[in-house]
């Protein structure tokens, strides 16, 4: 009789085990759908429009909550849903906000006829001018690094507030690139 106790322990260890251990895989699978839903969202660059800051094949981290108490603000690097094609992501930099005149003259940047700096791009670029153009109210003008190579607000107009996934923050790959973004 002491021997049919110890196979029934035996017997409930394991399942106890394996009830932990399916409890536990549960609820990883329910953070990293909540992570990845809410917070934190990985994605993949799938071109150079945003060179030299992301080149193609960089890996990064978007910050999903942050626009759920700020606005974005010039120079953030944002993934949002494509106006033209919302079932694709794109990312560029937001460059004018909304009820500013934005303008592009001989590869200058203004805003409401202010010249703007644009540390993040290469020394000597030079593009196209531009404008000017009003920003509605709840849009924004986006546009990327590479300007000469970036389908951008200059070609499918200012983008919706809505379309806005999250903030660019951190590039994990490939490892030599490891970097936060600003």
């Amino acid at each position: 009789m002491a021997e049919d106790h110890s196979r029934e322990f035996k017997a409930n260890g394991r399942g106890h085990l394996f009830s932990e251990i399916i409890e536990s895989v549960a609820i990883a699978v329910i953070l990293a759908v909540v992570i990845r839903v809410f917070l934190f969202q990985p994605f993949y660059i799938p071109s150079g429009s945003m060179e030299p800051t992301l080149t193609k094949g960089d890996r990064i981290i978007v910050n999903k909550l942050i626009y759920r108490f700020k606005e974005p603000q010039r120079g953030d690097i944002v993934v949002f849903k494509y106006p033209v094609d919302p079932k694709r992501d794109f990312i560029k930099r937001v460059i004018g906000l909304p009820g500013e005149t934005l303008q592009i003259k001989n590869s200058k940047l203004y805003i409401n006829g202010v010249p703007i700096s644009q540390p993040f791009l290469p020394e000597g670029l030079k593009y196209g001018d531009f404008g000017p153009v009003d920003i509605p109210e709840d849009r924004y003008f986006m546009m990327g690094d590479n300007r000469n190579n970036s389908e951008d607000s200059r070609v499918w107009g200012t983008l919706p507030r809505e379309n806005i996934i999250g903030k660019a923050i951190f590039i994990y790959w490939p490892v030599d690139r490891i970097k936060a973004l600003r």
